[in-house]
């Protein structure tokens, strides 16, 4: 491999990082207004303790991107 082929793989390794980790933080956004609004909706009345587990999943899908980050 070449020095330029090397600088180029680099640099579209580098473009696929950022955007994976754009892409990452975009979907916390998204969990955690998920959340916000699951926990405002449990405080009004309307969630019952039977969807609790809705609420379990967002958590931990919100864990796991922050343990890729």
């Amino acid at each position: 491999m070449t020095e330029e082929e090397k600088q180029l793989f680099l640099e579209y390794a580098i473009e696929a990082a950022a955007g994976i980790a754009e892409s990452k933080s975009k979907y916390r956004k998204i969990v955690q207004a998920s959340i916000a609004g699951w926990v405002k909706d449990f405080q009004n009345g309307h969630i019952k303790f039977n969807t609790v587990d809705d609420l379990r999943k967002l958590i931990e899908l919100d864990l796991k991107l922050q343990a890729d980050e």
